[in-house]
């Protein structure tokens, strides 16, 4: 009997979650939002185990519109050019279903426990800056978690920054993604008729990091959509240089987008980057110390031999790179968001057991 009254309050819970998610699939930010997969199942609005028992420490949100959003970047799931409504579109390769605030808000305090961070994502509209700040706002009332926003430069300026830091967020992320302006231009901005600017990007970035101060903003750079290891390492440079953390994706094909038949990067490419994005952004080397080959790959990290095993070893560098909570430890993990769960994991949500850092070293060296 217990069992039965149990199973019929679970299902009339799920019955409510699914009616009110019906409803805000017609409402638009800052009153509904979307949601990653991940956040969803960590909070208990969608069914999921993660893979090897990783767990979610930041809840990311996504901004929704009717129209979506209006930038055409070649990799992304939510360009405009991407067919389907923007409320359907897949986003990192999985759905971001669509919850009031209302909603999200409740379920937000009712699991404080379960995260260190939230962080709310930018679509690229007029309005959206004004949004941000209201959705801010709204769950800095009842919420007790730090809060991100990963910010779209082309619609921003100072006084929106200042706008956003008022709000509450204490960290930004600027989803640069490319590593030359060349590469840039052709996937963001002229090349695919959208609006994003190269100038633009750095312009706001340097003025997030004036006011929100430095090591509190964050790039996000993609590995693997042309450019050379040499050419990362020296962009790993420039962020730091400028004050910025760089967190970093390994390219993964978006299906239906205008890269969707372009293969990831080599593991090996990939691991190298992620060596020296630690060792950059650790402050324990510069990439002026790397050398590299005639085509543009790390051959030496410019570090001593012992120095380099014992990082490799501790396993940090092959950590997902992201925003921190409040006790200094990635909160931003985003479990298995740069490659589907299995053997080939890129950037590891949780510390790498010792068969994976043989595994890693193995692809080093490939």
């Amino acid at each position: 009997m217990e069992r039965r009254l149990e199973q019929r309050n679970t299902e009339s819970v799920e019955t409510e979650s699914m009616n009110i998610n019906a409803r805000a699939q017609d409402m638009e930010s800052p009153d509904a939002v979307r949601m990653s997969l991940a956040a969803a199942m960590t909070l208990g609005f969608k069914h999921g185990l993660f893979y090897r028992g990783a767990r979610l420490y930041c809840i990311n949100l996504l901004q929704t519109y009717t129209n979506g959003c209006i930038a055409n970047c070649a990799y992304c799931g939510l360009s405009r050019g991407r067919e389907g409504a923007y409320s359907q579109k897949s986003f990192i390769r999985v759905t971001w279903p669509t919850y009031t605030m209302d909603q999200v808000i409740d379920t937000l305090v009712q699991n404080q426990d379960a995260f260190s961070r939230i962080c709310i994502s930018m679509v690229t509209r007029k309005r959206s800056c004004a949004d941000l700040v209201v959705m801010a706002k709204r769950i800095q009332e009842r919420v007790d978690r730090p809060i991100s926003g990963l910010i779209s430069p082309t619609v921003l300026d100072r006084d929106r920054l200042m706008d956003i830091r008022n709000s509450g967020i204490d960290k930004i992320g600027i989803a640069v993604d490319a590593a030359t302006p060349e590469i840039f231009d052709r996937l963001r901005g002229t090349g695919v008729k959208a609006p994003h600017r190269w100038y633009k990007y750095w312009e706001i970035f340097d003025q997030a990091v004036e006011i929100f101060g430095a090591r509190e903003v964050g790039s996000h750079l993609i590995v693997g959509l042309g450019e050379s290891e040499r050419e990362m390492a020296h962009r790993l440079q420039d962020v730091y240089d400028r004050g910025g953390l760089t967190h970093l994706f390994s390219f993964y094909p978006e299906a239906n987008s205008q890269m969707s038949d372009c293969s990831h990067p080599p593991a090996g490419q990939y691991r190298r980057i992620q060596l020296a994005r630690y060792l950059v952004d650790e402050a324990v080397a510069r990439a002026d110390d790397f050398s590299f080959s005639d085509t543009g790959r790390i051959m030496d990290f410019g570090v001593s031999s012992p120095v380099l095993e014992e990082i490799i070893d501790s396993g940090e560098p092959f950590r997902t790179s992201g925003c921190a909570g409040r006790d200094g430890v990635t909160a931003c993990n985003r479990p298995f968001a740069n490659f589907p769960p299995g053997e080939h994991i890129r950037n590891y949500p949780f510390p790498p057991e010792p068969e994976d850092i043989e595994k890693i070293r193995q692809e080093l060296h490939s």
